[in-house]
């Protein structure tokens, strides 16, 4: 096999000696000296073999040339380098020594030799030009100055990388590189165009054996498109991984190296992954890499296309039996390059030494190597390569871009690096309907209020402020009633204010992003915080207010005292209204309430889709929010529980003229427990802002409606039944019959309370609102009193009448008539009984025998029954029973019914 190998080179050296013999009979030779490796070696060929067939076209299509390219013969001196630095620089010293002096270096393959000689060419005033050397460390010209290459760096690619990354959005990478120096080096120079462009490198794993850990943590760290800097050795492998893991298909991109071999599948050695798993990897994955022959029907410099060129190449490879190589159309058109520098330095030498002064004109070295290095940088020219062109030292690179797609690559873009252009050639065929994401997508959904949930609150709050606001024009125009009157009608018209605030406040509560804009959602939560905290301060602060003056007045028996309190109230509610109101104008000024954005958990997609859902809602927060909360909840919280406990101590009073304190009662404490539960049930809903929006629109609406219904219902109510209906639903059997005396009373009190007090007409407000139960309890007992002594008066009176008469007791008109039915029945008042006398003579002598014969059975039947005494008097069976039956039973007091 060794022998085969080396008769190959040996042939392959001679027919290239051939090839350039018969060129050198009548052009002037540009002695140029090749360094390349003559032996192959395993799975790359023997590349200087599979070249020569391209540098013989291109010294053919030269010979062609009219002149003064035609005039001017590119001599090639083939030198061994055998891949070895020492050897190869061995080489190089003899070439330069013992031959002729060459003009310029062409070739180089192996990286570390081409690196030696290369660093050596300035102190020699040399320029050397390669063809098969993209190694990125030759691309510092600090250090390699005199080294140009038709071949683009790998580095150069990373450009065509980037602009391809932003041709589909991609701006979150990943890389797997190999642990080789040439792989390194591009992944570093990668790092620096990613960072140039603002395209995120999440993750750089690199590997030397282990390569499924470098892949397990690309996906851990959900990278979807990865850059793999890789070797065709290790591909296989790499892909078989990428199998096992699932990093294929809809969510994954792959971007390989250009690998042109046909059996790079053949060369892994994985018997553990079968090659129909590796393709399915594979399946979808770019590669990029230069373009090798231009896919323009341009003719270039030699008169032909790059198509046609390649049938050349072809036919003559097929001729020599040699392989193909991907640097051949790199050999030709750098064939052509030097022997066009040579060629216009050559031109300039003898300009310069026709026209010179001086006899003995002569170039020195430096000058020469000057003068390649200015022609090579004016070079451009169409070559079967595409547009040559040398920027700093490197070719302008024309990067191709294929597709691995049902089995075959198929080219789909070309880049070209002069202009930044990317152009898509074919389309590009993602697993899925759209380019895959370069990451799990994150889409932020709002979790905002529902509009049918808004529109629900909303119209119960509308329902809320109408109902307000007809109580207050209730209020406001029936205050001179004493129902109203009796009550405050200021603080009323307080308490419905208020709660129109908090009504208001339910439309901010219901605004987030998703209807306003962010500076007017923060305006907004300003708003809340102010319509709230005023609203409620104005409802339980009055009903604070109207208990601790119930409670106060209670303790209070002056009356003086009781009118220097009528205003109190008042002045009291403006009190919690300021404090109020400095609490807000410090927080609005120190640490106002800003649109806070609050993140939770990200969710997978309910319907399977390749992105996750974040979601996000807004609140109203400030720095410190904790201290501002302690300080409002406090000021709330006191007020609340003074007024349960005023409230609650003032609960006997049931008196219905004072016909707040039952209703200020109950409405405490429905909203007491209610507010508590908007405090803290909305804590445990955070993430749910519709339940928080409808719990407290909800406790705001029910503490409301509680409050104005208990202080307005009953005071609509009284005014419905009438005037009199009040006083008349109170009134006992007793009250009615003496109705007229009731009257006459209330009359004589009205106008001594008038003398009283003057001008001062709330007094009797707060006097009927307060004592009204002991003002009636008082009256009725005085009535009953008034009543006890005129029926005393006029027994004694009938009495006294009794002894001054003396009727027969038998013939006495008045006679079986008991002293209870004559007190009972009016008609035997004093007035009737001396008009009765007037018509017979009381002063007869029957008369006065009759009232002598009736005085001791009436004191006896009368009075003895009441203090203990027995029946004793002298009278016949049938008396007595009639008597009986018309007197009172003993031991029975009779008297008016309470």
């Amino acid at each position: 096999m060794v022998y085969w190998w080396n008769l190959l080179n040996v042939l392959a050296f001679w027919g290239l000696s051939q090839g350039l013999s018969c060129y050198c009979l009548v052009r002037h030779q540009l002695p140029v000296l090749w360094i390349m490796p003559l032996g192959g070696e395993p799975g790359r060929g023997n590349i200087t073999a599979e070249v020569l067939p391209a540098v013989q076209l291109a010294l053919h299509h030269l010979s062609e040339q009219p002149p003064p390219l035609g005039n001017y013969e590119v001599q090639f001196h083939l030198t061994d380098s055998k891949c070895n630095d020492a050897k190869a620089l061995k080489a190089f010293l003899d070439a330069t020594f013992y031959g002729p002096k060459p003009l310029m270096v062409f070739g180089g393959v192996c990286p570390s030799v081409t690196s030696t000689i290369a660093q050596s060419l300035e102190a020699w005033n040399l320029v050397q030009l390669s063809f098969a050397v993209t190694a990125t460390s030759l691309a510092n010209k600090r250090r390699f100055p005199n080294f140009f290459r038709m071949i683009p760096s790998d580095s150069a690619v990373n450009l065509a990388l980037v602009r391809l990354l932003r041709q589909y959005g991609w701006s979150r990478v990943g890389t797997l590189t190999q642990n080789v120096q040439k792989f390194t080096e591009v992944q570093k120079d990668l790092c620096g165009h990613l960072e140039v462009a603002n395209i995120q490198l999440v993750a750089a794993e690199s590997f030397s054996k282990a390569t499924c850990e470098g892949v397990q943590k690309l996906k851990e760290n959900d990278v979807r498109i990865v850059i793999a800097y890789i070797d065709v050795s290790l591909a296989a492998e790499v892909l078989c991984c990428v199998y096992n893991l699932s990093m294929y298909g809809l969510k994954y991109q792959w971007i390989l190296p250009d690998w042109t071999q046909d059996s790079w599948l053949t060369i892994t050695g994985i018997n553990n992954c079968p090659p129909n798993n590796i393709l399915t990897a594979m399946e979808g994955s770019i590669s990029a890499g230069f373009q090798t022959l231009s896919s323009r029907h341009i003719r270039g410099i030699s008169g032909r296309t790059p198509q046609e060129y390649e049938r050349e190449y072809e036919n003559k490879q097929q001729l020599m039996r040699l392989g193909a190589s991907k640097f051949h159309g790199f050999a030709y058109d750098g064939t052509w390059v030097i022997a066009k520098v040579l060629t216009r330095v050559m031109e300039t030498v003898r300009y310069r030494e026709r026209y010179s002064n001086h006899r003995n004109f002569t170039v020195t070295d430096q000058e020469m190597s000057e003068m390649i290095l200015e022609a090579i940088e004016k070079i451009n020219f169409f070559g079967v390569t595409g547009q040559v062109r040398f920027l700093k030292g490197e070719r302008v690179a024309i990067v191709q871009f294929a597709q691995y797609q049902d089995g075959k690559a198929v080219i789909i873009g070309i880049y070209r690096t002069m202009t930044d252009e990317l152009e898509i050639t074919s389309p590009v065929q993602f697993q899925g309907a759209e380019p895959t994401k370069d990451r799990t997508h994150v889409y932020r959904q709002r979790k905002c209020i529902s509009i049918f949930l808004y529109s629900i609150i909303t119209c119960l709050t509308v329902l809320g402020i109408l109902t307000a606001c007809g109580l207050l024009v209730f209020n406001v125009k029936i205050r001179n009633h004493w129902s109203i009157s009796m009550s405050s009608p200021f603080l009323n018209s307080l308490i419905v204010l208020g709660a129109l605030l908090s009504y208001f406040c339910i439309f901010f509560l219901g605004l987030d992003g998703s209807y306003i804009s962010d500076q007017a959602l923060e305006a907004s939560c300003s708003v809340q915080i102010w319509l709230l905290s005023i609203g409620c301060t104005a409802v339980f602060g009055t009903m604070f207010a109207k208990t601790w003056r119930i409670h106060a007045l209670l303790k209070i028996d002056k009356i003086e005292k009781r009118i220097a309190m009528v205003y109190v109230p008042t002045l009291l509610v403006l009190f919690l209204l300021l404090f109020d109101l400095s609490l807000l104008i410090c927080l609005q000024i120190l640490d106002p309430l800003r649109r806070t954005v609050k993140e939770y958990r990200i969710q997978p997609d309910p319907h399977g889709r390749d992105f996750s859902i974040q979601p996000f809602s807004e609140h109203c927060e400030n720095t410190y929010m904790g201290f501002w909360i302690a300080a409002f909840y406090s000021f709330k919280g006191i007020l609340l529980l003074s007024t349960c406990f005023l409230a609650w101590t003032t609960c006997h009073v049931n008196a219905p003229s004072v016909n707040d304190i039952r209703g200020i009662r109950i409405s405490v404490f429905v909203s007491g427990p209610v507010i508590l539960i908007g405090i803290y049930a909305p804590m445990l809903f955070q993430d749910q802002p519709n339940v928080q929006f409808c719990i407290i629109a909800l406790v705001i609406i029910t503490c409301c409606l509680s409050t104005l219904c208990m202080l307005f219902v009953p005071k609509i109510l009284i005014i419905g039944m009438g005037p009199t209906s009040f006083s008349r639903r109170h009134l006992t059997q007793w009250d009615r019959e003496i109705e007229p005396e009731r009257e006459e009373h209330c009359k004589e009190e009205d106008d001594m309370k008038q003398r009283n007090f003057g001008a001062l007409d709330y007094v009797t407000d707060i006097k009927h609102n307060i004592f009204a139960t002991l003002d009636i309890a008082l009256s009725n007992n005085l009535r009953l009193r008034r009543r006890i002594t005129k029926l005393d008066s006029e027994l004694e009176y009938l009495t006294r009448r009794l002894n001054e008469s003396r009727p027969n007791r038998l013939d006495n008109p008045v006679v079986g008539i008991s002293v209870h039915e004559a007190g009972k029945n009016k008609c035997l008042t004093l007035p009737e009984r001396s008009s009765r006398s007037r018509l017979e003579d009381i002063n007869s002598p029957e008369h006065i025998q009759r009232r002598l014969s009736l005085q001791l059975p009436i004191l006896h039947h009368a009075y003895l029954p009441s203090i203990g005494g027995v029946d004793s008097s002298p009278v016949d069976s049938t008396h007595d029973i009639r008597k009986k039956d018309s007197m009172p039973k003993t031991g029975e007091l009779v008297l008016p019914k309470p």
